[in-house]
């Protein structure tokens, strides 16, 4: 990738020790993992206590996603323009407050305000984790183990949160939920300030693109606002047509000021680089099928396999087990062997596999025939996502690498989105016609599962297909560009917090 930049002011003295860096960023990143996938489990209980119509309940999902999809870019940036660490620590703090604000709530404004506040405190921290992580470990051996650290950290958060989750909602309350994360956050805070190396930016007038920061907000905060209220809307309603324009108008701005202003906020050359922008690109498609794959099959088990929370998260604890260990202990050796597109398009079979089994569901399931296979093919999830963090991250150099993070969390977050609105809402569709011409309840339900499923399948082989075409084998620890003619990549979040907008059969 070209490097028109100045050299870095990020390069600073090595921590004490990496690896204990490396930790904290992890903790920071579990918390807020953690607390994406608790709360999805308590919004019943919510609803209930707080007296939201279910309308009016999506908007402690939405507010959140608005908040953290919409900054994750321009916090990336800061992060590279004023410190990384600094960016990272403030993020903690607002997350931290935000969390005990969302604990106390007796309202429903105060709730929506909480959570939004915790998107963007949750938005300042992901956005510079990864940038952190690639200046930590330069040598690709060990940027390739600590990736693989940082996705099994995801994975486990996840697992954790769908099972703590019906625990503290079901023998305490929903409070619970989010006033577990002060001592977290609190601790987390006292060892970045000691062990994350300090960094000093530029400053703000080495790229302070004000007029770009506010119109690539304002274009992601519409579009994911568009996204999550298709479910209200629908697809092809004048609401959700104004509004996707609208984003397509401001993101259009945004990339034509990048392409003319001096001090862009997201230097072009980000996304002239083939396997960023490819691997930005197939992240989105990717997440889309494995968060609604998530959302669906948490649906699936208590709509219509009659599971409880606390059950239906030791049901998929498997998948987040297989994922885990499949990215701890086999995609950094996979990848530094064979290299990470063929790694990626290991890890997207699998994915595509997994769901592909999911279209054959019966209305009375049993988990070890029908479901546990599944799981264990879920696996290949810790392939893609290491594959695809490294190739994402691999050519950006230390003066890009926040605004790299901030873009790779950022489709992780369109994806997310994506995935349940894209999956869910047909899936919805097809169980509720199939109920009105007679079909039994369970029976229609079912169908419109495994409609969503094998919209998943044929999103992961659309994801396989751009990988196999667009991306090229780098040599087994390249840093450097890699072979063949730079693309630019579309882009449009996870390992941060993903949480459902949508609910089929509820």
């Amino acid at each position: 990738m070209p490097n028109s930049a100045p050299p870095s002011a990020h390069r600073a003295p090595s921590p004490p020790s990496p690896r204990l860096a490396l930790a904290v960023l992890c903790a920071g990143m579990l918390m807020i993992i953690l607390d994406g996938s608790i709360v999805t489990v308590a919004l019943p209980a919510v609803q209930q206590d707080l007296g939201f119509s279910s309308a009016n309940l999506t908007w402690t999902v939405n507010a959140y996603l608005i908040a953290f999809g919409g900054l994750l870019l321009l916090a990336g940036r800061l992060g590279d323009l004023i410190g990384r660490k600094r960016v990272f620590l403030l993020g903690l703090g607002l997350f931290t407050a935000a969390s005990v604000l969302c604990a106390l709530a007796t309202g429903q404004a105060v709730l929506i305000a909480a959570r939004f506040l915790q998107g963007a405190g949750g938005a300042l921290t992901s956005a510079v984790s990864l940038g952190m992580l690639v200046t930590l470990f330069p040598a690709p051996r060990e940027r390739g183990r600590a990736i693989a650290v940082f996705s099994f950290t995801g994975a486990a958060g996840a697992s954790l949160g769908q099972v703590a989750g019906g625990v503290l909602t079901e023998a305490l309350s929903w409070h619970w939920i989010f006033l577990i994360n002060l001592p977290l956050g609190i601790a987390a805070m006292a060892l970045a300030a000691r062990v994350l190396p300090a960094d000093r930016g530029p400053g703000l007038r080495a790229g302070a693109d004000a007029p770009g920061a506010a119109l690539v907000t304002a274009a992601l905060m519409t579009g994911i606002y568009a996204i999550t209220a298709t479910e209200r809307h629908g697809w092809a309603s004048m609401h959700t047509l104004a509004l996707s324009a609208g984003a397509a108008l401001l993101l259009a701005a945004f990339l034509r000021r990048q392409a003319t202003t001096a001090r862009p906020l997201l230097p072009l050359r980000v996304l002239r680089s083939r396997s960023a922008g490819g691997a930005n690109l197939i992240q989105v498609l990717t997440v889309s099928a494995c968060f609604g794959f998530q959302v669906m099959t948490a649906l699936y088990l208590q709509n219509a396999a009659g599971y409880g929370a606390a059950l239906t998260g030791l049901a998929m604890l498997p998948a987040a087990v297989a994922i885990g260990a499949v990215s701890l202990l086999l995609s950094a050796r996979l990848i530094g062997r064979w290299g990470e597109r063929r790694v990626l398009l290991a890890g997207l079979l699998l994915l595509t596999a997994a769901l592909g089994l999911l279209t054959r569901l019966p209305a009375a399931p049993h988990y070890a025939v029908h479901l546990l296979p599944t799981m264990l093919l879920a696996g290949g999830f810790g392939l893609a996502i290491a594959a695809l963090t490294a190739l994402a991250m691999a050519e950006a150099g230390p003066e890009d690498a926040g605004v790299a993070s901030g873009l790779f969390n950022t489709t992780q977050q369109i994806g997310g989105a994506l995935g349940v609105a894209v999956l869910t809402t047909p899936a919805t569709s097809r169980a509720e016609v199939l109920r009105g011409r007679g079909t039994d309840p369970a029976e229609a339900l079912s169908a419109g599962f495994r409609l969503g499923f094998g919209l998943g399948a044929a999103l992961l082989a659309a994801a396989f297909l751009t990988a196999l075409f667009l991306l090229r084998d780098r040599p087994a620890g390249a840093t450097g560009p890699a072979p063949g003619p730079a693309a630019g990549g579309a882009t449009a979040a996870a390992a941060g917090p993903r949480e459902p907008t949508a609910r089929i059969g509820a």
